[in-house]
């Protein structure tokens, strides 16, 4: 997918595409930071600008990088939008950065919130993705102890939770 330099950018930054993720994505400018990057690499799976995918990576990604099938996966999703949930270092001076998102899309017809914590690294060459994290969403917890079916019923009624509170269900 092309897009239009004054198209706001598809990472979600406010900025045209022009001034934002546009000119690192065609190598005319380096990520300033490691949210930078990660913004360019989300727009990247928007635009459908792979090969930048690989080359914004440590070379051990590169080496087990699937360009096929991150361009099936990149033209098959629908692509919603970006939530930068945090960011830890990554700046300009730094060397290293973490930066927390969800990526929202829609795949074979099902929404996806892809939440992930990813580690960068900068080196002589700029700020590279090292690896990512998936973060599961936190599970409903039971305070209380399930009721069985032949479990007395909670309501002190003295019967069977099936035969009282339980029935129908």
């Amino acid at each position: 997918m092309t897009m239009n330099k004054e198209e706001k950018c598809p990472c979600g930054s406010g900025q045209t595409y022009g001034e934002c993720c546009g000119p690192i994505l065609d190598g005319g400018v380096k990520a300033p930071t490691a949210e930078a990057l990660m913004r360019a690499r989300y727009s990247a799976y928007v635009t459908e600008h792979i090969p930048f995918l690989k080359s914004s990576a440590v070379k051990a990604v590169q080496d087990e990088f699937d360009e096929k099938a991150s361009t099936t996966w990149s033209r098959a999703a629908k692509w919603h939008r970006l939530e930068i949930v945090r960011t830890e270092k990554g700046g300009p001076d730094d060397t290293t950065g973490v930066v927390e998102f969800r990526a929202a899309y829609t795949a074979n017809g099902e929404f996806c919130n892809h939440h992930e914590i990813s580690t960068f690294v900068k080196d002589d060459e700029g700020w590279k993705f090292e690896d990512g994290e998936l973060v599961g969403e936190t599970p409903v917890v039971r305070e209380e102890p399930k009721v069985g079916r032949n479990d007395p019923c909670p309501c002190g009624s003295g019967k069977k939770y099936k035969k009282c509170c339980g029935k129908g269900k």
